[in-house]
């Protein structure tokens, strides 16, 4: 364990580069291959008898150097990092499950991995079970003699659901299950699954941990042994491996995590409490509000109700439509953790792999919004919903 602080950590690497040139910052290593001394060196490198680089779809010092931060942010042992976030999604379920196993999932997730655990893995003949897992004996229910993992997001993506940790982590345990947690709304910062007994957490670090929006970029978090394990099966035979370039990006955007989710978090209360107070809002789902069901999880598992929120506009869809299209500064553009505060429609957007009926069951509406609260002044972002508001 590091003796500094996570916002100390976040800006010095674990890593110590030996630079000639005594450069502050680690360089990029911009090459897809790794030469050789001689032929034997080759050899036992490809034989895993010395340590060093091959190709960089097999490792790459600057991935490496994004790997040891994120490992050491969330405590785990190691971590591999991944050209998406569904790059991570994928590692973390099919280094892990074969055909025959059975998985359990919340119910209400981002799209795409919805659509990878419905439509894809059935393919493969993995089995997936979808449970509301703030009902925890639903999620007992749930398992059989072939469940091997379980699968959960909190808060949930886009309705803010938060997912009880210590509750899940022992589940998991009592059933010997390998338990996978997506952290990409809390961070590392504000939520560390691993102190609940969770196995592997993942992001897109697409989102907080780049926070600039000029990266697609996963990562996965966990043991020694699970991580070599997703390294050798996965990523290096289907290949979803980070370029250097993404992964020298977002070790430049670690170095401000701390303080972008402070400020996140502190606009995105003030514009809840805002929207929570607005008479054309029927709903509003933020931890961070004391009528929220997750509220009672701030201190204790999360250390702040994130940047993301969602809510309900009392109208008609066609006036949620409006709403959206009249905002000015807020930018209609799916994504959440960018310095800009982001706006969309999930039902239409991130969650259209879900069918009708299968949104409702997983209580996302059609008149559901979702603000990723930037790091514009929040007097601004408020006036421009304000404004908006006054256009339906």
């Amino acid at each position: 364990m590091t003796k500094y602080h996570d916002n100390t950590n976040c800006i010095h690497s674990p890593v110590h580069f030996d630079d000639p040139h005594g450069a502050l910052t680690a360089p990029l290593y911009q090459t897809s291959t790794f030469q050789f001394k001689d032929a034997a060196q080759g050899a036992a490198r490809f034989a895993g008898e010395e340590a060093g680089y091959i190709y960089t779809r097999l490792g790459n010092p600057t991935t490496r150097e994004l790997e040891q931060k994120l490992a050491q942010l969330e405590e785990m042992e190691d971590a591999a990092a991944t050209a998406t976030g569904m790059g991570a999604v994928s590692a973390s379920v099919l280094s892990f499950l074969e055909q025959g196993d059975h998985l359990i999932a919340s119910s209400a997730l981002y799209g795409c991995s919805f659509a990878l655990f419905s439509h894809m893995l059935p393919k493969w003949g993995i089995e997936v079970s979808f449970v509301d897992m703030t009902n925890e004996a639903e999620l007992y229910d749930a398992v059989k003699a072939n469940t091997k993992m379980v699968f959960a997001e909190t808060p949930i993506n886009p309705n803010m659901t938060v997912i009880d940790l210590a509750m899940l982590g022992q589940f998991a345990k009592k059933h010997s299950l390998i338990s996978v947690v997506d952290n990409t709304f809390m961070t590392p910062l504000l939520q560390k699954p691993k102190h609940f007994g969770i196995d592997i957490v993942i992001h897109s670090a697409t989102k907080y941990l780049n926070g600039h929006g000029d990266v697609v970029a996963g990562a996965v978090c966990g043991s020694q042994e699970h991580i070599e394990l997703i390294k050798l099966t996965v990523l290096k035979d289907i290949g979803a491996t980070i370029s250097p370039h993404d992964a020298w990006l977002i070790n430049r955007g670690l170095k401000t995590l701390a303080v972008r989710v402070e400020r996140h978090c502190q606009s995105a209360q003030k514009v809840a409490e805002f929207l929570n107070a607005h008479s054309k809002v029927s709903e509003v789902y933020y931890p961070g509000l004391p009528s929220h069901p997750g509220y009672k999880f701030l201190g204790e598992q999360m250390k702040g109700a994130g940047g993301v929120i969602a809510f309900e506009i009392d109208g008609t869809l066609e006036q949620g439509e409006r709403f959206i299209n009249a905002t000015e500064l807020c930018t209609l553009a799916v994504s959440l953790g960018d310095p800009e505060t982001l706006i969309q429609h999930p039902a239409s957007m991130t969650h259209s792999p879900y069918t009708k009926e299968e949104r409702e069951a997983a209580g996302i509406s059609d008149g559901l919004i979702r603000i990723s609260v930037g790091l514009e002044d929040v007097n601004d972002i408020i006036a421009d919903l304000e404004q908006a508001f006054k256009q339906i």
